[in-house]
């Protein structure tokens, strides 16, 4: 499908409008994603913000861009540290297990992979001559305690992301917690001067011994991999204010030079209708989801499904819906490998191209997958049709199969599909016995062995051309 540039719309979270993607430099798109601090299991919230960039990136190849994604690590920072002093370990072993269950979790929800992970812990030197240069710039102070801060003050763009008016602070007033709200806002710590509570977690540095503040890890990393604008950052709304806000202060002080393009940013996850929380007993991993028998593909087809923009109801209904769709796609693709008719000329060629029309479209207007995914399923329903009616040539059915393919590696939810798979004879013993129980009209039986079947991973669908059955991907019969 050829495109260009100019396709394609974001809305813009700096602007508040919608605009045209125009990259710094043509073809190529370059991504800060705010990845995971690694204290904990990412949650299912975390996910959403993940899945929402990887749909992102996923599209913006499929248009043609080659991308350069960075994603962080945040692996030192309030929360790491207070976690491993509660546990009694290194902070480098408590945060250790956590990145590698991360990327098993992206690996199981089907993410791509970034061009980059990069860990804060490695960066200090980075995130050092950052703070200096901002000191010499008149933008940063040593506080009483040690601690280097960020004067909001001298920097009068401070509050253009989040819309914060910068009214009544009291001079000096500072805050060294890296996470804290609106009403809270004072100058920020870049670097925290050691104590006690920071145990075996310290730099010695020439700006003294410490750590580095949240904020100042990201603007490092990602000016370091990416250059000092990006055309493209990515985050929770939770994030905008004060970690984006920071971000956009210190590096855009440091460079003189504008820090992003283009913010965007994602919505909330309710669990049930109710804000997700550990006390609320709503509280989801995926590795929860996955230990109550949830495949994580209708996870990530379920947290992709709603506009990245809009609160995110999460519900048990919906992924047994989700585990409904991504079915109806799968059983679609095998369909078509058996496809053998007589051929729907013009017709199914105008369906082709409305489908592709539409779902760029829909994709190219700020990721708009709702729309995408109706008229995707609108298609479907309409070659089925035709499937069943034997109009579709094996020749077609391979241009159907073919836009389908691409479809997927947007979607990520279907995956390979391949025919010409044997069943073992229990199975075929077993199909026999449901053939003769349905022509029995013995409902029951047919019902039940159709369940026994599922079970051993083979899904049968009863067709006006006969019974098709399939062996489900990852089992083995």
């Amino acid at each position: 499908m050829k495109t260009s540039a100019g396709d394609i719309q974001f809305f813009n979270t700096l602007t508040r409008e919608k605009e045209k993607f125009v990259p710094l430099e043509k073809g190529k798109a370059k991504m800060y994603t705010c990845g995971p601090t690694v204290y904990d299991f990412a949650h299912i919230g975390n996910f959403r913000a993940f899945l929402f960039e990887d749909l992102l990136r996923r599209w913006l190849e499929y248009r043609g861009f080659k991308v350069t994604q960075v994603m962080n690590l945040t692996d030192v920072d309030d929360r790491t540290i207070d976690a491993a002093r509660k546990l009694g370990i290194p902070l480098e072993q408590h945060t250790a297990q956590f990145i590698q269950a991360f990327f098993e979790d992206i690996n199981a929800l089907n993410i791509e992979k970034a061009e980059h992970y990069p860990r804060a812990t490695e960066h200090v030197p980075e995130m050092v001559a950052l703070i200096k240069k901002l000191v010499e710039k008149g933008y940063a102070y040593r506080g009483e305690d040690g601690s280097i801060y960020y004067d909001i003050s001298k920097f009068k763009d401070y509050g253009k992301l989040s819309k914060f008016k910068v009214t009544e602070l009291k001079a000096g007033a500072r805050v060294k917690v890296d996470e804290y709200e609106k009403a809270e806002a004072r100058d920020f710590a870049l670097w925290k001067a050691w104590d006690e509570g920071d145990g075996e977690v310290f730099w010695e540095t020439d700006i003294g011994k410490g750590r580095p503040g949240w904020h100042i890890e990201c603007s490092a990393m990602s000016m370091k991999y990416l250059g000092e604008t990006l055309d493209v950052h990515t985050g929770g709304v939770d994030n905008m204010f004060p970690h984006h806000e920071n971000e956009i202060a210190q590096s855009e002080a440091a460079t003189g030079k504008k820090f992003v393009n283009y913010w965007l940013h994602n919505e909330h996850l309710l669990v049930e209708g109710k804000r997700m929380g550990k006390r609320f007993g709503n509280y989801y991993t995926l590795r929860d989801l996955i230990k109550l028998g949830y495949d994580p593909k209708a996870v990530r087809y379920l947290l992709l499904s709603t506009h990245y923009s809009q609160q995110f109801n999460f519900t048990f209904e919906g992924l047994e819906a989700a585990k409904n769709a991504i079915e109806r796609l799968t059983n679609f693709m095998y369909r078509l490998l058996e496809a053998d008719g007589k051929g729907g000329g013009e017709k199914i060629a105008a369906l082709m191209n409305r489908v592709e029309k539409e779902f760029g479209e829909a994709m190219d207007d700020d990721l708009n997958i709702s729309l995408a995914l109706a008229s995707l399923f609108e298609f479907v329903r309409e070659v089925n049709s035709l499937l069943g009616n034997n109009m579709l040539s094996k020749e077609e059915a391979r241009g159907v199969h073919s836009l389908m393919v691409g479809f997927d590696r947007v979607l990520g939810v279907v995956g390979e599909v391949q025919g010409e798979e044997k069943l073992p004879k229990e199975a075929e013993e077993l199909i026999h016995r449901r053939e003769e129980a349905r022509r029995a009209k013995d409902w029951k039986t047919a019902d039940q062995i159709r369940q026994q079947l599922a079970v051993m991973g083979i899904i049968i669908e009863d067709t006006p051309q006969g019974l098709k059955w399939r062996i489900e991907k990852g089992q083995n019969v």
